[in-house]
């Protein structure tokens, strides 16, 4: 069955509308998502600048965080462990330290937090692995540094996979200056060259390059994270980078085409960012309601059992 079956959860962000959900409003969400298969939730990051998922002494201190009224990452944990779903965290992106070339200190930075999550959370059944949240769309010796340096660590502390969701340097985004097809696989080779032993799965992000191409780019993508031993995922994006605004839902036959086109090549597990914002029922977005009956449909067409999925759908109303 070609199925999503993990999601990132976006909740500290800057380019996505908030939810202002409580708990009662994600536990619902994760009732919508485990209707449709969804068994895999990942903190995209546990903060960004002075924001935070739960309250951190070591980014209230070093980072100077705001206050954080409610604990995110215990209520996510809550919810996948009542669902059955791994949950994976999410590091944190100072926003400033490895983007100004100050890779050391984001490095440390992320081992010191990293300490505080494992005394707080590393005993909960449902963390099941580690999501290094920076992303890089091809070689950077900088960021290779901190994968390095912060795999290592996050692998002696809690020896669960570690994964990473990097982007293409497609031409959606990057036009004249993206990469071609061998310009990414060479640069590719070279980073999981460096990555090895010390990440487990990648998933690429597919929303950068044209439909057209996509199927290459995922083949070659499967192809080399397999000659590293890596696993491959796909992060099927669920919202649009080809309308004029930040961002809607996506329109439901490109989902489909590049659900079918990452199971053509044949990745292991297909992700999405983000089901709660662009596929949930429940979503800010009402396009949202629409693509999450739109994909039970094409689920059902599979052989798929909708109707949890279709009484959640309706009760959303």
């Amino acid at each position: 069955m070609i199925q999503l079956t993990g999601t990132f959860l976006d909740e500290v962000t800057h380019d996505i509308a908030p939810h202002n959900w409580g708990p009662a409003e994600w536990a619902r969400d994760f009732d919508a998502m485990r209707a449709v298969g969804i068994d895999t939730v990942v903190l995209i990051r546990c903060g960004y600048r002075r924001r935070a998922t739960f309250e951190s002494a070591v980014l209230r201190e070093r980072m100077g965080t705001y206050p954080v009224y409610l604990d995110l990452v215990d209520l996510f944990l809550r919810q996948a462990e009542r669902c059955g779903m791994a949950f994976y965290f999410g590091t944190y992106d100072s926003g400033t330290f490895w983007t100004a070339g100050r890779y050391q200190e984001e490095a440390d930075l992320n081992k010191a937090l990293a300490d505080e999550v494992v005394e707080r959370y590393g005993d909960r059944p449902a963390f099941r692995g580690w999501y290094i949240s920076h992303e890089i769309d091809a070689y950077d010796e900088g960021v290779m540094t901190v994968y390095e340096d912060l795999a290592a660590h996050l692998r002696g502390l809690k020896d669960q996979p570690i994964f990473i969701s990097p982007y293409i340097r497609g031409v959606k985004q990057f036009g004249d200056a993206a990469l071609s097809l061998g310009e990414h696989v060479r640069s590719w080779a070279d980073v999981f060259a460096r990555l090895d032993g010390l990440v487990d799965v990648v998933a690429f992000q597919d929303g950068n390059v044209s439909l057209g191409d996509l199927p290459e780019f995922l083949a070659e993508n499967r192809r080399l994270a397999a000659a590293h031993g890596l696993t491959s995922w796909s992060n099927v994006e669920s919202f649009s980078r080809d309308v004029p605004i930040k961002f809607p839902p996506i329109d439901h036959r490109v989902l489909r085409y590049k659900m079918e086109a990452a199971a053509a090549a044949g990745v292991d597990k297909l992700i999405t960012f983000e089901f709660s914002h662009f596929l949930s029922p429940h979503s800010v977005y009402p396009a949202a309601r629409n693509l999450y009956l739109r994909q039970v449909e094409f689920l059902e067409s599979q052989g798929f059992d909708g109707a949890d999925a279709r009484a959640l759908h309706a009760a959303a109303r």
